[in-house]
């Protein structure tokens, strides 16, 4: 059962559900503008623990992203359908040497 939860400095709903017995939030920041997507998807990265997922949609793959958490998050990206982007974020191990609070992005392949 999908269930909305209130992230702190989230700009767009997250919800919490089981898929495959595994505990995964999910957001939607594909109508959002920059900064934003690189925002939530920050948030949503540091409430996740082992062996949860967080899944993000958006317009595109946010190629900024991914060099400031690859070293603590695997990710995968799948394009669907519609166009839009969908990116599965597992923890790599329990501590987490990521930034959380750069949430900027350089202008090149940012997230939104």
């Amino acid at each position: 059962m999908k269930q909305e939860i209130i992230l702190e400095g989230a700009t767009v709903p997250f919800y919490k559900e089981t898929i495959n017995d595994i505990l995964t939030y999910v957001f939607d920041s594909s109508r959002c503008g920059h900064p934003e997507p690189m925002i939530n998807a920050m948030i949503g990265l540091q409430t996740i623990k082992n062996n949860e997922k967080l899944i993000m949609i958006n317009s595109k793959a946010p190629a900024g992203l991914f060099p400031k958490v690859e070293n603590d998050f695997n990710y995968e990206i799948e394009e669907l359908e519609n166009g839009r982007f969908q990116i599965t974020f597992t923890k790599k191990r329990d501590v987490s040497n990521t930034d959380f609070s750069d949430r900027g992005c350089d202008g090149n392949g940012c997230s939104h």
